[in-house]
C-alpha cells in the first residue's frame, strides 16, 4: 500500500525497473561474499570469532531485508520476483538456535506488512503479510486500534498509545518498535512507520503503516553487542593479568642491572650479567627466572630457570619457587637435594606445572662448581677461545616424577672460564638441528675478547635478542676472577 499524507494524493511511480535490478544484483553479490567471510568466521570459537560470526550474522540480516524491499521497489510481486526472493531466502544460513516460529518465516517478504485503519468507518485492513507476524487468522479480521494494546507487551503498550495518538491527533509520523506476543506465544519485535491520512479538509480521515518484523536482526545485534562486551571484557581482564605478572615478575627477579660481584672481596670472585628477553608476543610473560646470590658460607648460588605457562600463575608460581630455591641454598643445601626439595615442592603446588632449571654452588677459594639440573640445558663453559656444554649429571623435569633423584657434578674452574646458563627459550628457535647450543658456542672468540660478563650478555643478547621467539628467556654468564 503506497504512503500518501493526503487521500487525494496520487500514488508515486515505482522506480525505473532495470536501476532496482542493478540494485538487487549488486546486494546478491554482497550476500555471496558475506557468507564466505562468514564460513571464514566459524574457524576460531573464541570470544574474536564469536564476535565476528555475530556482525556477519548482523550484516546478513540487513542485507536479506535490503534485498526484500528492492524486490517490493519493482513493479509488484510478479511470479518471477517470488521466484528470485525465495533463491534469496534459501541462500541465507539460517540460525539453528532461532524458534521454529522465527528460523521457518516463508519468504522475507513476509517481514513487512501494511495496515490502514478507516477512522469514519472504522473499517481495518491489513495486508495478508501482517496477518502472518501477528499469527492471526485473516478469517478474523485485522485488529483495530483499540484492540492492537492487547496483544502487546505491558511495558511497550505506553509507547504505542503514545505514538498513535500524536499520529491522530497531532498529525505526527509513526516511526517507533514494540513487542506483540502470537498466539503460539512467539515473541516478535515490530518497527512500526505510519502517517495519517487527511481529507480534502486537512482532518484525520484514516492512519496507514508500515509494519516491519525486526525480531532476527535485534536478536543479531543483541549477539553482537554481548559478543563484543565479552571480547573487551576478556581484553580487560588480558590486560590486567598482563600487568600483574610484569609487576611479580620484576618485583621477583634480582634488583642488580649491569655488573655484579660475588663475593664483594676476595681471589676467585665471579664477575656476573644477566638479562630477561621477553617473546616475540611481549603479552606472553612466562615463569622463567635468573638469579644470583652470596650464600652465608661465601660461596656463591648460580640458577637460571622455567616454568610452563604463562601469566599470572606461572609468574606466581616462578615467585614460589625461586623463593624457596633461595631459602634452601642458604640453609647450606647441596644442588642435587635442593633439586630434590623443589620437585618435591612443584609436585604439592594447587596449580599442576612442570619445570625445568640448573642450580650451581661455586666456592672462590677453590674455584670448584658443584651443579645440578632438572631435564635443563646443561651450562656452556668458553676458555680459551672455544666452548662446551658440560656433561649433565642425573635429572628429570621438576614436578614430573614422584620422589626423584637429582645427581650433582663438580668441576674446577680457571681464571678467565666464562660459564653462560640460559633457559631453552632463547635458542628453541634455531635451526641447529641436534645441537640447539651452537649459536651461543659460535660466540666463543668474541667472549675471549670481552672485558667483562656484561659486556659477553650483551654480545649474547645482540645476536639473539632480535630473533623471533615464541617464548621468553633468560641468560646469565659468570667469568671467573683471578
Amino acid at each position: 500500500m503506497p504512503s500518501h499524507l493526503f487521500a487525494d494524493r496520487p500514488a508515486p511511480q515505482p522506480p525505473e525497473r532495470g536501476t532496482v535490478d542493478a540494485l538487487i544484483t549488486q546486494t546478491r553479490r554482497l550476500r555471496g561474499g558475506l557468507d564466505a567471510v562468514r564460513r571464514e568466521a566459524l574457524v576460531d570459537d573464541d570470544a574474536q570469532g564469536r564476535w565476528q560470526r555475530a556482525l556477519c550474522d548482523l550484516a546478513a540480516h540487513q542485507l536479506d531485508d535490503l534485498g526484500c524491499h528492492l524486490g517490493q521497489l519493482r513493479e509488484g510481486l510478479t511470479a518471477e520476483e517470488e521466484d528470485a526472493a525465495a533463491l534469496t531466502a534459501e541462500a541465507s544460513p539460517r540460525d539453528e538456535s532461532s524458534p521454529p516460529g522465527e528460523a521457518d518465516g516463508g519468504s522475507l517478504l513476509s517481514r513487512v506488512g501494511s495496515a490502514e485503519w478507516n477512522l469514519l468507518t472504522d473499517e481495518v485492513s491489513w495486508s495478508q503479510e501482517l496477518f502472518e507476524i501477528f499469527g492471526r487468522s485473516p478469517e478474523n479480521g485485522g485488529m483495530s486500534l483499540d484492540e492492537l494494546p492487547t496483544v502487546v507487551f505491558a511495558e511497550d503498550q505506553a509507547l504505542l498509545t503514545a505514538m498513535v495518538t500524536a499520529c491522530l491527533v497531532d498529525g505526527r509520523p509513526i516511526d517507533g518498535e514494540f513487542r506483540i506476543v502470537r498466539p503460539d506465544q512467539g515473541v516478535r519485535t515490530l518497527h512500526m512507520m505510519g502517517e495519517p491520512v487527511l481529507d480534502s479538509d486537512g482532518c484525520t480521515a484514516s492512519m496507514w503503516a508500515v509494519l516491519r518484523d525486526v525480531s532476527e536482526l535485534r536478536r543479531s545485534q543483541r549477539a553482537v553487542r554481548e559478543s563484543r562486551d565479552s571480547l573487551q571484557h576478556e581484553r580487560r581482564i588480558a590486560q590486567t593479568e598482563h600487568r600483574l605478572a610484569v609487576e611479580l615478575q620484576e618485583a621477583v627477579l634480582p634488583p642488580w642491572r649491569g655488573s655484579l660481584r660475588l663475593p664483594h672481596g676476595g681471589p676467585g670472585a665471579l664477575d656476573i650479567a644477566a638479562h630477561y628477553l621477553p617473546s616475540a608476543s611481549s603479552a606472553l610473560i612466562g615463569g622463567d627466572w635468573y638469579d644470583a646470590l652470596e650464600l652465608p658460607d661465601g660461596s656463591s648460588l648460580l640458577t637460571v630457570g622455567d616454568l610452563t605457562g604463562h601469566g599470572v600463575t606461572a609468574t606466581g608460581a616462578m615467585a614460589m619457587l625461586l623463593g624457596a630455591l633461595r631459602g634452601m641454598a642458604v640453609a647450606g643445601l647441596e644442588p642435587g637435594p635442593l633439586m630434590g626439595h623443589l620437585n618435591q615442592l612443584l609436585e604439592q603446588t594447587v596449580q599442576p606445572a612442570l619445570g625445568s632449571a640448573v642450580c650451581c654452588r661455586y666456592e672462590p677459594a677453590r674455584r670448584r662448581l658443584t651443579w645440578s639440573q632438572a631435564g635443563h640445558p646443561a651450562p656452556l663453559l668458553f676458555r680459551d677461545g672455544t666452548g662446551h656444554a658440560l656433561g649433565a649429571p642425573e635429572g628429570v623435569l621438576l614436578g614430573a616424577t614422584h620422589a626423584a633423584a637429582y645427581g650433582q657434578a663438580e668441576l674446577t674452574l680457571r681464571a678467565g672460564d666464562l660459564l653462560v646458563l640460559h633457559t631453552d627459550g632463547l635458542t628453541r628457535q634455531n635451526a641447529w638441528g641436534d645441537a640447539p647450543q651452537r649459536g651461543l658456542l659460535d660466540l666463543a672468540p668474541l667472549f675471549d675478547g670481552a672485558r667483562s660478563a656484561q659486556d659477553c650478555v650483551r654480545m649474547i643478547v645482540e645476536e639473539f635478542g632480535e630473533r623471533a621467539r615464541e617464548d621468553d628467556a633468560c641468560v646469565l654468564a659468570a667469568r671467573i676472577g683471578s
